[in-house]
């Protein structure tokens, strides 16, 4: 009996079939997901100028409907990720994504910053344990081995969605105004819940189109995960690896949110570009931090970096290295496209290094993915906020000062090189230690696992 755990293809089970390939479409679904989660997350940056110019709205109270999100996000997003564990990511994936379309288009309804507030909050607690949840589906349907190209692909998805909304969000708000733009934005995800719904199913055994080779090339022979135990938080408050991931993602969030929430509005003030270039140059920097994304996935698998606690290292250290110092030239830049382009390579930098977090969180989160994924994942509301707020006061007290264009608006991304820095330390120290249940694992042949319920 040969059990199929190497990269081959066709991959062999222990009949000497070719391994079945439903679990690519469990990641169809989850890049679907994905994409559209950056959508509609990233499209109000595109919309800004024009909310702001609606409602009246200064730098600083847009700061604080960016930040009601962010907030929101990082609060509800442990729980969201514990449900997912208890209740399966079906259920909680398809209620995700119904929540955050609904408030996505109530976005549009806004009259007010009082409204926009408690919405873009409620906003944020919808979209809240998207990722954890995704992560507990990868931990499930993929081997060991595919995760780091899964995730990278996952991600890449991700940051595509977050690509197109300022671009599409700028043609839409020209065409048809702002607030039909979040109707047109939110409706999607209503589609994608249904459909998930019906197809999906948490464990590949109870997916009637899983054959039992397939089940047993995604387990790499291993026995069915048990049921989540209660969270060892001794272990986890003592884990090295908890805080350093978390302080990582705070670095990284504060970098990437710049990007997600104020870089169109900083290239039409600080740039001069028009509305509608604004839009196609912040959709080519997030562009840039898609393809990092898929090229760090392919890499931590082609590199086999997650054996090695030293390429671990040295690989996310070089990329935010590298980040900082194509920021620092693209400041240095005073032609609007050279700065872009050094721009997104820089966001093609720190986007590298995401398959790599996401292969460490899930590596050493045992049976507790959604929750301690998501207790990590959560930390970067804390850098997200801060970039969020910061990019918006700081421009609004140095224009009090006679600051205008660069001079207003540049010193946000000088702080930005400060955290990218950071970021390169924390990873160049790194340890990894996985948190073990305190209900050990029940003894059990994987070949005993293969009868599906909706199987006869």
């Amino acid at each position: 009996m040969t059990q199929a755990t190497q990269h081959g293809t066709p991959h062999l089970t222990p009949a000497g079939a070719a391994v079945g390939r439903v679990r690519f479409v469990v990641l169809a679904w989850l890049c679907s997901l994905a994409a559209i989660l950056y959508l509609d997350r990233v499209c109000i940056s595109a919309a800004l100028p024009a909310i702001q110019s609606d409602l009246g709205l200064s730098n600083t109270q847009v700061s604080y409907v960016l930040m009601s999100f962010t907030l929101a996000y990082g609060l509800f997003e442990i729980p969201t990720g514990h449900w997912g564990d208890i209740l399966g990511a079906r259920r909680v994936l398809t209620r995700i994504s119904l929540w955050w379309s609904a408030f996505t288009i109530l976005t549009g309804a806004c009259s007010s910053l009082w409204m926009l507030i408690p919405v873009r909050f409620l906003f944020g607690a919808g979209e809240a344990g998207a990722f954890p949840n995704a992560a507990r589906v990868v931990s499930r349907w993929f081997p060991g081995h595919e995760r780091g190209r899964v995730q990278g692909i996952l991600l890449a998805a991700s940051q595509t969605g977050g690509a197109v909304a300022p671009f599409l969000a700028a043609l839409l708000i020209q065409a048809v105004g702002w607030r039909a733009t979040f109707v047109v934005f939110g409706a999607i995800g209503f589609f994608w819940a249904l459909g998930f719904y019906l197809w999906f199913r948490d464990e590949p055994l109870e997916h009637p189109a899983v054959t039992p080779a397939e089940a047993l090339y995604i387990r790499d022979g291993s026995p069915k995960l048990p049921p989540a135990a209660p969270i060892p938080w001794s272990q986890v408050l003592r884990n090295p690896a908890i805080l350093l991931l978390s302080a990582i993602m705070i670095c990284a969030s504060f970098n990437s949110y710049i990007y997600f929430s104020w870089f169109p509005k900083y290239l039409l003030e600080a740039r001069g570009v028009t509305p509608k270039q604004a839009g196609l140059m912040s959709s080519v920097v997030l562009s840039f931090a898609a393809i990092g994304t898929f090229t760090g996935g392919w890499l931590v698998d082609a590199l086999n970096i997650t054996k090695s606690m030293g390429r671990r290292r040295a690989f996310g250290a070089l990329c935010f290295l590298s980040a900082m110092l194509m920021l620092i030239l693209a400041l240095r830049s005073t032609d609007p496209w050279q700065a872009v382009l050094l721009t997104a390579g820089s966001c093609f930098a720190t986007q590298a290094t995401q398959s790599l977090w996401w292969s460490c969180s899930i590596g050493i989160s045992g049976q507790h993915v959604g929750a301690l994924f998501g207790l990590m994942n959560s930390m970067g509301v804390f850098g997200a906020i801060a970039s969020q707020y910061l990019a918006g006061a700081l421009a609004d007290w140095l224009g009090t000062q006679g600051f205008t264009g660069r001079d207003q608006w540049d010193p946000i991304f000088r702080i930005n090189c400060g955290v990218l820095a950071t970021a390169a330390v924390l990873w160049s120290v790194i340890v990894l230690r996985k948190i073990e249940s305190e209900t050990p694992f029940p003894e059990a042949n994987p070949l005993q696992t293969f009868r599906p319920k909706n199987r006869p």
